[in-house]
């Protein structure tokens, strides 16, 4: 039995893939769970979809469980064997059901492997052995599929958050499935993969567009924030990943309990909302990027839940697995996992009462930074900027969007703000921004020279910006704005997000601190061709080539 394969994030083992054991913590044993969850969910994409042309929609809690499915096999999500190996069982189960409908309705399905094999427990091992990434022997095609499965992959994680706050969208499920099915099933040319990836983009705008209404619906639209992150003397709990429904309830949950709630990593924006600004125990924010949380969690003290991906498996004998909680799409073994109940309620009872006798947290920063300009925010200052950029004080922005992750290559980013002009602009989103966001850059004409728009997600506030920009300088073309895109990049949600960008016409786009692994040569080539899509270099060379010298 081979061992493993993927190289789905940034930091796939020697630039080309992990076939020992994930850099991320991931066992070999957990990747093959993946990949038979993966086999199994185009099984069900397959069939769903021959079931929509024939008029028959499939029902919510199917479309639940494939965004799910999808979102437990990002990076850094689920560890845990038993957990996806319970998707797969019922997965199959959905599959099978799924089939006798349609062989009720006379509908002829693909004699493919992933609708005829029905396994035991005890041969899914061997199995997920065979249905992996490199099932598909064409490098090109299986290049440009597993963008679009990674794509997909960040869609659905979007999906899901939208879906958790009562917002959805069925074309988008749709889309996923049948995107799934097409490309297990048909026989497609570079040229129209190439074309489903830029659409993939264009829904995955889509479902940003969703997920940003959900949570502005919710809670209110960004706005300037300053935000503690310093420590109170009462004993914490802190949240990570993106879920805001379920920092939502936590906060409901802690009120008038003598517990703080904290963030961490991505959930830092939840700071933005004017929704969570009523709550006096909503202390700040703990930390850094999520690739820190071991010492951080540790000094911590406190329970710490996981509402999303970004989990960094802790080290044999860490003093905080025991009060480590994982929810919707994470899991790890050992962990709590605090489910959710029929009518979307979690009860954190547990986790409160283990917080309660716990130590305050131990202070490792004390100050505030400054987030909250989402696009809304953003538009408020419209003129201000507009202003600036025609009187010169401003005479470019950079997008530095997207993830942070270990590779000491990443100190570029640091370096790079540091020494971009005092007349520049950084617009961020993402856990990237740790690697500025508490530097002194200052601003212009009180406007903060770095302009947090707020998690991976809000990607979208910085497109509307462009085109929004676009539209008051009476530019043709969104790449004559005075715009330089140099992104980071480490998972499958900043994937989609790169789709989306190229759907929206953006080029030039610059890349680091590596170009995936599974982007083979002569996709890289199309890309640089079409895209002007490169890599990262040096801070003074990539400052000379962007024409940000001093």
């Amino acid at each position: 039995m081979s061992n493993m394969f993927c190289f789905q994030c940034q930091e796939a083992a020697k630039g080309t893939g992990c076939t020992l054991k994930g850099v991320c913590g991931k066992n070999d044993t957990t990747a093959r769970a993946m990949d038979l969850l993966l086999f199994t969910v185009r099984g069900i994409s397959i069939v769903a979809t021959e079931l929509r042309k024939n008029g028959k929609q499939p029902c919510d809690k199917l479309n639940t469980f494939v965004t799910d499915a999808l979102f437990s096999t990002i990076t850094n999500a689920n560890f845990d064997d038993d957990s996806i190996y319970a998707r797969v069982d019922e997965g199959f189960i959905k599959r099978n059901k799924l089939i006798g409908k349609a062989l009720e309705m006379g509908i002829s399905l693909p004699e493919i492997d992933e609708l005829k094999w029905n396994g035991t427990r005890e041969q899914y091992g061997e199995k997920a052995a065979k249905v992996g990434v490199m099932r598909e022997t064409n490098e090109d095609i299986r290049s440009l599929k597993e963008l679009i499965v990674y794509g997909l992959k960040g869609m659905a994680a979007y999906l899901e958050h939208a879906n958790r706050l009562g917002y959805n969208d069925v074309s988008l499920h749709a889309f996923i499935q049948n995107t799934l099915a097409t490309i297990t099933v048909d026989n497609l040319s570079t040229e129209e993969l190439t074309t489903l990836a830029l659409k993939t983009g264009e829904m995955g705008v889509q479902t940003m567009a969703l997920l940003d209404t959900a949570n502005t619906s919710s809670y209110g639209h960004p706005e300037i924030t300053s935000v503690s992150i310093g420590v109170r003397n009462n004993p914490g709990i802190l949240i990570s990943g993106h879920d805001l429904h379920d920092l939502e309830q936590l906060l409901e949950q802690t009120k008038d309990r003598g517990v703080d709630v904290y963030t961490h990593g991505e959930m830092l924006p939840a700071h933005y909302y004017p929704a969570f600004k009523k709550y006096p125990h909503f202390a700040g924010n703990y930390g850094n990027a999520w690739w820190k949380q071991r010492e951080e969690f540790t000094a911590f003290n406190g329970p710490i839940i996981f509402t999303t991906n970004c989990i960094v498996p802790p080290l044999p004998g860490a003093s905080y697995t025991e009060r480590m909680f994982t929810s919707n799409s994470t899991g790890f073994p050992g962990c709590k996992h605090i489910s959710t109940d029929e009518n979307g309620h979690k009860d954190y009872s547990e986790v409160i009462a283990i917080a309660k006798n716990c130590a305050a947290p131990t202070e490792i920063e004390h100050g505030e930074i400054v987030g909250g300009f989402a696009h809304n925010q953003v538009m408020q200052l419209a003129n201000k900027v507009v202003d600036a950029v025609k009187s010169g004080a401003i005479r470019k922005f950079i997008v530095m969007a997207g993830c942070d992750g270990r590779m000491r290559g990443r100190e570029y980013y640091t370096s790079f703000a540091e020494q971009l002009p005092k007349d520049t602009v950084i617009l961020t989103a993402g856990c990237a921004k740790y690697r500025y966001n508490k530097l002194p850059l200052g601003d212009i004409n009180g406007i903060p020279r770095v302009l947090d728009a707020g998690q991976c997600n809000d990607s979208y506030s910085l497109a509307v910006i462009a085109l929004k920009l676009k539209e008051v300088f009476q530019l043709n073309d969104i790449n004559e704005l005075p715009i330089v895109y140099n992104i980071a990049w480490y998972e499958q949600k900043a994937v989609i997000v790169l789709l989306a960008l190229l759907y929206l016409g953006v080029k030039e786009i610059h890349l680091g601190p590596t170009l995936p692994a599974f982007i083979s040569p002569n996709v890289a080539k199309v890309l640089v061709e079409n895209f002007g899509l490169s890599g990262i270099g040096t801070v003074e060379g990539d400052l000379q080539k962007f024409g940000l010298n001093r």
